[in-house]
């Protein structure tokens, strides 16, 4: 209530200054009026400012005053080099009002051209893998991102963004206590990604209040810096890899590192559960691959040597089914 009568106050004051002071010895009215517009127009664009974000007014501003400069460079220029006084004049006024409005859009659309570690990368060489990878909340409560950090199989500036940050201080502070648990293994990770030697991370505070899921902020910052999405969630990968954004997917990541099998070869395996079907066991592998074993429910609870016979792909991973031969043992 106090911002609206304030607003009104100003519309109210330069309105009365027009009318009192009128600009160019114009009619007393007329100055009213063209006060009355201005004043609308300042409250207009106060109330745009209001619900940027200070970085982008800092960036447009930039862009503007960068703008002027180059146009007036560019004006100064061509009248040193052109004799026609009418088109020199042109031109200067046409620099002058185009480069400023390019600079402002620029400034509006690339505000994190003027972040620090963006700014950086000009004097680094290319091959330093100053590339940016964009970590999502699925991806640090995952856990496994420290230790492929650690092995250096990751290199770049790990991003994190301010809205994954305090969807991470949600989880972590909700009242389900497994949910709970899961935030705070998510915020461990992060203290040990800052602290780790083998790669660099940085916080940003871009935003996107417009956009309202956080996979659509983190699809937008990623089209911005040109970087790449780190995640476990696999609708996520699929709505970025549809929208051109390179994905890192741990899940595939894991699935593609584990060991190969053929069929034919004997693994040794020890049956925790019975299967589905008549006489059929269960085990899992160290990493974690299911194993289904034929003829081999009476041996839950020992360790067995099977004959692998086939190898199943399946989008959450391998399947593995064998059969034990009693005779063989």
């Amino acid at each position: 209530m106090a911002i609206f009568i304030f607003r009104l106050f100003v519309i109210a004051f330069i309105t009365l200054a027009g009318y009192f002071f009128p600009p160019f010895n114009l009619d007393t009215y007329i100055g009213a009026g063209i006060g009355f517009i201005l004043s609308v127009i300042i409250v207009y664009l106060e109330t745009r400012i209001r619900k940027s974000e200070f970085k982008i007014i800092w960036s447009s501003t930039i862009g503007t005053l960068a703008g002027v400069l180059l146009g007036w460079a560019l004006g100064s220029i061509y009248q040193t080099i052109a004799d026609d006084g009418s088109t020199t004049t042109f031109i200067r006024i046409f620099f002058l009002l185009i480069m400023p409005y390019i600079g402002f859009l620029v400034g509006t659309r690339k505000f994190e051209w003027l972040d620090p570690p963006y700014l950086l990368q000009f004097f680094r060489e290319k091959n330093t893998g100053s590339e940016y990878k964009i970590l999502d909340t699925s991806a640090i409560i995952d856990g496994r991102i420290t230790d492929i950090c650690d092995t250096a199989f990751i290199g770049g500036t790990l991003v994190i963004p301010q809205f994954v940050l305090k969807e991470l201080q949600l989880v972590a502070d909700s009242p389900d206590g497994i949910k709970r648990q899961r935030g705070r293994r998510g915020l461990e990770v992060l203290d040990h990604l800052q602290k780790s030697s083998q790669v660099a991370t940085m916080i940003t505070e871009t935003d996107y209040p417009e956009v309202g899921d956080v996979d659509s902020k983190l699809i937008e910052l990623a089209k911005h810096m040109d970087g790449k999405i780190v995640t476990t969630d696999f609708n996520l990968n699929k709505v970025a890899q549809l929208q051109g954004i390179p994905v890192l997917n741990i899940n595939e990541l894991a699935n593609a590192l584990k060991p190969v099998v053929l069929p034919g070869e004997a693994l040794k395996v020890f049956i925790l559960k019975e299967g589905k079907e008549k006489d059929q066991g269960v085990a899992y592998l160290d990493d974690g691959t299911m194993v289904v074993v034929d003829n081999s429910r009476k041996m839950i609870g020992q360790n067995i040597e099977i004959t692998v016979t086939s190898v199943l792909q399946t989008t959450v991973g391998k399947m593995i089914f064998g059969r034990y031969n009693e005779e063989s043992q």
